[in-house]
């Protein structure tokens, strides 16, 4: 009897409280929803320029799934401006493929194919040659190259150099992976201790009497960003000089960068931890809001190939600041970019911070009109 009425009191809540029920119910179904569109993407063939290459070793690589672009002249500059993956370049016989490798997951496949290609091409060319030099039948040649491997060295094996415009041979997924953990994890404790801090604040009734005071929203807002940020600052400095000297995460920019972005990444997360506080009235309530603000960052941070998704999911994926901040550390951190050449992200992170401390002073209104 009294475990009935304990079970009726519990559901009798539950049902009250609509916004637990319905994120409780949605959050999963939208969570799966975008995973199942995200891990069911397109895939994309790699794209690859070539110089001086050979029709014939081309259309083997076009076989590969490869799409090829020609170019008269073209360098490691020509990869970047035109986000290939790669470059194969064929100079008097000798052949050098350059990588971008800016995904090693991408770049490891694409040397695997070319150097597949790149041997059916010389045993194809070896079947040609072969007996016009000897005078042979091509099984008499084969034979004969089988015995003698300095023979066959000389035809199939034709050496080729790869060179990376990222990393080198040994960069693992890892690599570029830190850079955007690093983001994410000062993004998301930085969300949670900011949210749950203001929220203490009201529940203690210390922000309604505040509130009776002549004080305005903005101050507030401003006063809180403040004293939540100076801890977000100490935050964000301990986890990026942990993460570089510590753990010996790879750092070819400038540190002083990382930790700019970082602490750009802060206050966004700051304002908006303390935006969507004001919407909720117990810590579970507000740990209801990370399936919905915090989870969608990580698929749309950079850690998944962005471009095997749909069309639509790309243009969703712009509207979460960790895909900005999760861009400017992956080129600062792993390509060694400036400020200069992230400009774009950085501004994204300014407009994102504006707008949710605007959004915190319109916020503060429902608790009192000022």
């Amino acid at each position: 009897m009294r475990i009935s009425a304990l079970v009726k009191r519990i559901c009798l809540q539950m049902l009250r409280d609509k916004r637990t029920l319905a994120l409780m119910f949605v959050a999963p179904l939208l969570v799966l929803t975008l995973m199942y569109f995200i891990f069911n993407g397109n895939t994309v063939n790699p794209k690859i320029g070539v110089v001086g290459v050979d029709q014939g070793l081309i259309k083997i690589i076009e076989k590969a799934k490869i799409d090829v672009k020609n170019y008269d002249k073209a360098t490691k500059q020509t990869v970047v401006d035109d986000k290939l993956d790669g470059l194969l370049q064929d100079e008097n016989g000798k052949l050098t493929l350059i990588l971008q490798n800016a995904d090693p997951s991408t770049a490891k496949p694409l040397q695997m194919k070319i150097n597949q290609a790149v041997a059916v091409y010389s045993q194809t060319k070896l079947m040609q040659q072969l007996p016009m030099m000897t005078g042979m039948p091509n099984s008499k040649t084969l034979g004969m190259t089988q015995q003698n491997p300095a023979v066959t060295d000389k035809f199939t094996e034709k050496t080729m150099t790869t060179k990376y415009v990222y990393g080198n041979k040994d960069t693992a997924f890892f690599d570029v992976l830190s850079p955007i953990l690093v983001g994410f994890f000062v993004f998301f404790f930085v969300f949670i201790i900011s949210g749950i801090g203001l929220l203490r604040e009201r529940t203690t009734g210390t922000l309604e009497r505040l509130m009776s005071t002549p004080i305005r929203r903005t101050e507030i807002v401003t006063a809180y960003l403040i004293g939540f940020g100076i801890f977000a600052v100490v935050q964000t400095i301990i986890v990026v000089l942990y993460a570089i000297n510590v753990l010996d995460i790879v750092l070819v920019g400038s540190m002083i960068n990382v930790i700019f972005i970082n602490l750009l990444l802060a206050l966004v997360a700051l304002s908006l931890g303390i935006l969507l506080s004001t919407f909720a009235s117990s810590e579970f309530q507000m740990m209801q809001f990370i399936p919905i603000a915090v989870v969608p960052q990580v698929f749309f941070a950079g850690i998944f190939p962005l471009s095997g998704m749909a069309n639509w999911l790309q243009i969703i994926a712009e509207i979460f600041p960790m895909y900005y901040a999760g861009d400017a550390l992956k080129k600062v951190m792993y390509e060694g970019f400036g400020l200069t050449d992230i400009g774009g992200d950085l501004l994204a992170l300014v407009i994102f911070a504006l707008l949710f401390i605007v959004l915190n002073i319109v916020a503060l209104k429902r608790y009192r009109t000022l």
